[in-house]
């Protein structure tokens, strides 16, 4: 058990005079102790991708593959729903496959351009 957590089930047993006591001793030794400096944001260097070229005929999975291959530094499963959307909805409506490998794409893109935004603190 932790010691927040382990601090947490003690004021927890407490009654309302005396969580007021513990909490106003906990704000007693925390003014009296010094701040800690703000913790400093870690910036990650995000890779470029690394572009595969696209051959004229690709099934839809050789196309997943080399955008997972292309985007390595994507995390695959915050897209899962939204390429799962766009195979299923290729395989109930036999839309053309260069056409959903291109909304793959967008997805790729777009989830780095997101992934670049927020990185830079």
């Amino acid at each position: 058990m932790s010691t927040q957590q382990h601090l947490l089930d003690l004021f927890d047993r407490l009654d309302a005079a005396d969580q007021a006591h513990l909490l106003a001793f906990a704000e007693f030794l925390a003014a009296r102790t010094p701040a800690r400096p703000a913790p400093v944001p870690v910036v990650r260097a995000i890779p470029d991708p690394e572009p595969i070229e696209r051959p004229e005929t690709e099934s839809i999975m050789a196309g997943l593959k080399r955008l997972a291959r292309t985007y390595p530094m994507l995390d695959k499963s915050e897209m899962l729903s939204a390429t799962t959307d766009i195979v299923a909805t290729h395989i109930m409506r036999g839309t053309d496959a260069a056409q959903v490998i291109d909304e793959l794409e967008d997805i790729f893109a777009a989830h780095y351009r997101q992934l670049k935004s927020t990185s830079r603190g």
